[in-house]
């Protein structure tokens, strides 16, 4: 992708849209070589890269430093940054500047999570010129008001208020929405609903594509497996023994060899 206007485009064609998350600029360098559409700088780098118990703790200089090392890792690539909590619910003034910052820092556009109560700041800020992803379902933000990372949308009246959400984001000019954690038929039915394209995490494969923690899909950590992030890679195991080798041949006097000396 060269733009945001490639999501619609891959909409209308049915082409699913793949994003993976990155978080600094060597991953990032990699997930552009890569068959990979778009990066999402998540918030989600509070609990991937920092050890924090959830994205809440994600601040705006946090985004603002991921979001630069992955531009400059991927200086072509579609990258949307997430913005951190409670920064679009403090007006449209702190809203544009937080967003503000993280263009200036390198991303193309910017994701929040829900609608209601925000609606004025999220038109304000597509009429300010910045492209908007919405987030609907499980909305990791405001995991202390859903009681933990859990299915979202299941009874008819959340999954009514979801896909009235979504068409509500439509109409205020989103040009994608992440659809977390609910029912596959819901995700399928939204999307079909929708003009604008559906990346789904934890929705099923009737989304307009999917998105998943690069850390989840390499398998970088062994405490943590949700069921629905495919490993393709047991990255943890193929490092630690890597890490294991170093230390053997620095111990058996096999690191540095002669070829590996400088002059």
């Amino acid at each position: 992708m060269k733009s945001i206007l490639d999501f619609k485009r891959a909409r209308h064609e049915r082409q699913p849209i793949v994003m993976v998350t990155a978080y600094d600029a060597p991953m990032a360098r990699i997930v552009a070589a890569s068959e990979a559409d778009a990066i999402l700088v998540g918030d989600s780098a509070a609990m991937v890269v920092h050890g924090l118990p959830s994205t809440v703790h994600a601040t705006l200089e946090m985004m603002v430093l991921h979001t630069a090392a992955v531009r400059r890792g991927a200086p072509n690539s579609v990258i949307v940054a997430d913005l951190p909590f409670l920064s679009f619910r403090q007006g449209r003034e702190v809203a544009v500047r937080a967003a503000g910052a993280l263009m200036q820092a390198g991303a193309t556009a910017v994701k929040l999570e829900g609608t209601r109560g925000h609606e004025d700041v999220i038109a304000h800020l597509i009429g300010s010129g910045i492209p908007v992803m919405g987030h609907l379902g499980l909305m990791p933000q405001s995991v202390n008001q859903l009681g933990g990372h859990r299915l979202q949308a299941r009874s008819q009246a959340d999954a009514a208020r979801l896909l009235a959400d979504a068409r509500s984001l439509e109409e205020l000019g989103a040009f994608a929405l992440v659809l977390e954690c609910v029912p596959a038929a819901l995700a399928s039915e939204t999307t079909a609903a929708l003009s604008i394209p559906t990346i789904g995490i934890g929705a099923g494969a009737g989304t307009s594509g999917q998105v998943l923690v690069l850390n989840d899909l390499l398998g970088l950590d062994a405490n943590f497996r949700p069921r629905f992030a495919r490993r393709y890679l047991d990255g943890r195991s193929e490092i630690l023994a890597a890490l294991n080798d170093y230390a053997r041949d620095v111990r058996a006097a096999r690191f540095p060899a002669r070829e590996e000396l400088l002059a």
